[in-house]
């Protein structure tokens, strides 16, 4: 996976809100959260939600059980001091997912945008879904949004994956049952369209 120098960099060099992932507010990925049925009390994780405002979003509608990882402690510090006292009702991880050590079925919702897409490698994308199935709950939820198959070949620099729904949840494949999925064009900071695919799975039962 990228360095975690790169991404250091990045988030010292420009403002949270000058990056090209940057919304002010992740509409996309709250509903889809919001559409999980699940209550409040939902342990959520937001994967390389970084500096991202979801996590603000979520605690102003009550979700009370929040998780944010992301390899970046300068993406992480951002939001942190953004939110200010409300941080301390957080969970921190500062981690590549794909070699973090996450304690297992502990989450009732697995959300990541735009973390997936940059591991290029089959080894990275074997050990991020292994992450997902260490981590998420049977019967738990996971939303993971890419750059589409018509998106950007590149991101900040680096080399991406593009995916229609079906291949981004043949990635996963079994116990992960797909529900729905849905494209979004993201419009960036300098003015640039990018295609995003959502794809959200269910971990099965058994």
């Amino acid at each position: 996976m990228q360095s975690k120098d790169h991404w250091e960099n990045i988030y010292s060099s420009k403002a949270t809100d000058e990056v090209s992932w940057f919304q002010a507010h992740a509409a996309v990925s709250l509903r889809l959260i919001r559409e999980t049925g699940e209550p409040l009390s939902a342990a959520i994780i937001d994967v390389g939600g970084g500096a991202s405002t979801l996590v603000d979003d979520l605690l102003a509608e009550g979700y009370g059980n929040l998780t944010v990882l992301d390899i970046s402690g300068s993406a992480l510090a951002a939001a942190r001091q953004r939110l200010g006292a409300l941080s301390s009702s957080v969970t921190w991880i500062e981690a590549n997912v794909t070699e973090a050590s996450l304690a297992a079925q502990t989450y009732d919702i697995w959300h990541d945008r735009a973390v997936f897409h940059f591991l290029i490698t089959p080894g990275e994308r074997r050990a991020y879904v292994a992450a997902v199935r260490q981590a998420v709950k049977p019967g738990g939820h996971v939303i993971v949004a890419t750059f589409a198959a018509d998106g950007p070949a590149k991101c900040s620099g680096l080399p991406v994956m593009r995916y229609g729904p079906h291949e981004l949840h043949a990635e996963f494949g079994a116990p992960f049952v797909m529900l729905e999925y849905e494209q979004e064009s993201h419009h960036t900071p300098a003015g640039s369209e990018q295609k995003f695919v959502y794809c959200h799975c269910r971990k099965a039962v058994s």
